[in-house]
C-alpha cells in the first residue's frame, strides 16, 4: 500500500479499538471529520479501511458462530444481493 492507505489503515485500527473500548459510535465519524479537514483523500481511505475491517470482523464472527452451530441463515442481514453457491 501507499503512504495514504498505510496511514488511513493504522488510524482505522486505532479508531475501531477506541470505539469498541468506549462503546461510542461517534469516534469514527469524528476522526473522519478531523482527517477530512486536511485531506479528503486520506479521509476516504480511512473510511474505506474502517468498512473493510468491520466487514472482516463480522465475517469472522459469522464463521466462528457457524462452526459453533449458533447461526442459522435467517439470522443473516439481507443485502438484496443473491450469492450463488455450488454444492459439491
Amino acid at each position: 500500500m501507499g503512504i495514504t492507505e498505510d496511514i488511513a489503515d493504522n488510524l482505522a485500527k486505532k479508531a475501531i479499538a477506541v470505539e469498541n473500548e468506549l462503546d461510542d459510535e461517534s469516534v469514527i465519524p469524528h476522526v473522519a471529520t478531523l482527517i477530512g479537514a486536511s485531506s479528503q483523500t486520506t479521509q476516504e481511505a480511512f473510511l474505506t479501511a474502517v468498512r473493510v475491517r468491520k466487514a472482516e470482523a463480522r465475517a469472522i464472527k459469522f464463521l466462528k458462530d457457524k462452526l459453533a452451530g449458533k447461526v442459522v441463515e435467517s439470522d443473516l442481514p439481507s443485502t438484496g444481493d443473491v450469492i450463488e453457491t455450488t454444492d459439491h
